[in-house]
């Protein structure tokens, strides 16, 4: 049986969470970094039926701190992280499902403020080869444009 051919992504796309109420978010796609981060703020730990959870607030659209999605997942982990300017820091981990084009992945997203970077989202090399997708840096949205994503909000 012949393989399927491997997907090709761009430095930005478009994914969602759809466990997390996140229809549409922007992700910058860095094979620099191992494991994936998504903007949040509020962060609280509570437990659930004797599991330990993680509830947080989105702003899930860039330039858009109006539109804000309260979210909640299982407590997966919680590490120490080295962000891009070389600072540690320890952070929430999630696993939750990501959907990318029609491949949806069940992968880990660290938790952390992003709200003076560009992007609310990093995919991580992690769930780039989980996914199988090659990485074609030249290019952006190669998995489709999405014009109005605040539509999928309302």
């Amino acid at each position: 049986m012949p393989k399927e051919p491997k997907i090709v992504i761009g430095w930005k796309e478009w994914c969602a969470f759809p466990d997390l109420g996140l229809p549409a978010i922007k992700a910058k796609v860095d094979t620099g970094a191992k494991t994936s981060c998504l903007h949040a703020y509020d962060i609280q730990t509570f437990t659930k039926d004797g599991l330990k959870f993680v509830r947080f607030k989105v702003h899930p659209l860039q330039k858009n701190d109006v539109l804000e999605v309260e979210c909640s997942a299982p407590l997966s982990d919680y590490r120490n992280v080295t962000s891009s300017n070389g600072e540690r820091e320890e952070r929430y981990v999630i696993k939750t499902p990501m959907i990318l084009n029609e491949k949806t992945i069940e992968t880990e997203v660290s938790l952390t403020s992003r709200h003076q970077m560009t992007f609310r989202m990093l995919l991580g090399r992690d769930a780039i080869s989980q996914a199988e997708f090659i990485v074609d840096p030249s290019k952006d949205f190669l998995l489709g444009e999405m014009l109005n994503a605040q539509i999928l909000y309302e």
